[in-house]
Formats: structure tokens, C-alpha cells, sequence
């Protein structure tokens, strides 16, 4: 499709993050800790991180599947459409649909970025949302400039941190950020 042709604009879309979204964006003395991918032997690709196990959740990506085959069951990278989690095949992908613009909410760290905001380690968790935005806003959003509205992880246990990060972004063109779909607990 042309992009003159192009009129939508996506405000809730997902994306699965590659494996190497922290090799670039993440400093060298935090590398053993940052979250892994790991292939199961069951055959699904999930997120280890802290003690944790997060799956690849088949619901955040859907494209291209019937509605009958939607489910939660953690998948493996090789069944996802490359789209959800290859930048160049998203452009694809959007271009084919019609979409001039897309953003897109994290999966494995949580709106908000609750999973690295649990780790004790503030400086180390700090560490990491700066990463994520970072090689959102940079590989993701700019590989297409203009395609994509970025949209930043807050560091939402300190307001005055959550501040700094805002502002550090915002120099970088981003301009939204997502918050806990649950805020009760905070």
C-alpha cells in the first residue's frame, strides 16, 4: 500500500521483545542479571529473570492466527509471526494492513515495567528501564521514523526518578509512557 494511502493509526498494539533487546542498551557490569531468554524443552521460549519464569503468552500475538486458535499457553518464538517481534517484518506487516502508525505496549516486563521495578536493587532496575526505553525508542521506534509513537517505561517507585526518566525521553522524541495496569499496590 502507498504510504499516502495509509490512515490508520494503532494506540494498542503489542510487541514480544527479541532476545537481544539488552546486548546494546544494557551497561556490561549488569549483564548476568538482565533477563534471558531461555528455550524450554517443551518447545516455548519464556523470559528468566530474578527467579522468575516469564512466558512468551500466546495472546500477545495473535496476528495473523484464527480467533479460534487465541490462548494464553506460553509459545515459542518460532510460532509468533516474525512481525511481533522483527522490526522490518512489523513495517511489513503495517504496511500491508494499511497502518501508518503503531504503539506499541511491552509484554515480558509488564505495563510499567513492574517486573524489573519489583527487583530490590533500584540502581539495577533503574538500569533496566533506562535500557528497555532505550532500545525502544532507538531500534524499535527508530528504525521507522515516523511509523511509530514511542512509549517509555516509568520508574514508578520514585516520583522523582520517574521524573528524571520522563524528562531523559522526552529529549529522545518519546513522548508517552505506559503505567501499571493495576495501580492499587502501589
Amino acid at each position: 500500500m502507498k504510504m499516502n494511502d495509509m490512515i490508520l493509526v494503532s494506540v494498542d498494539d503489542h510487541l514480544c521483545e527479541p532476545p537481544h533487546m539488552f546486548d546494546e542498551y544494557l551497561a556490561d557490569r549488569w549483564r548476568d542479571e538482565a533477563p534471558k531468554l531461555l528455550h524450554t524443552d517443551d518447545g516455548s521460549d519464556v523470559w528468566t529473570f530474578n527467579g522468575a519464569i516469564i512466558p512468551n503468552v500466546g495472546l500477545n500475538a495473535v496476528a495473523g492466527r484464527p480467533k479460534e486458535e487465541y490462548g494464553i499457553e506460553p509459545t515459542s518464538f518460532e510460532e509468533i509471526r516474525p512481525g511481533c517481534y522483527d522490526i522490518d517484518e512489523r513495517i511489513k506487516d503495517m504496511d500491508a494492513g494499511g497502518v501508518l502508525g503503531s504503539m506499541c505496549f511491552p509484554s515480558f516486563p509488564g505495563f510499567a515495567g513492574r517486573l524489573f521495578a519489583d527487583h530490590p536493587d533500584k540502581e539495577f532496575a533503574a538500569a533496566l528501564i533506562r535500557a528497555y526505553n532505550d532500545w525502544h525508542i532507538h531500534e524499535w521506534c527508530g528504525s521507522y521514523p515516523g511509523r511509530f509513537i514511542p512509549m517509555a517505561l516509568p520508574m514508578i517507585w520514585s516520583a522523582e526518578e520517574c521524573a528524571t526518566e520522563v524528562r531523559r525521553v522526552a529529549r529522545l522524541g518519546c513522548h508517552s509512557m505506559t503505567f501499571t495496569e493495576n495501580p492499587v499496590p502501589l
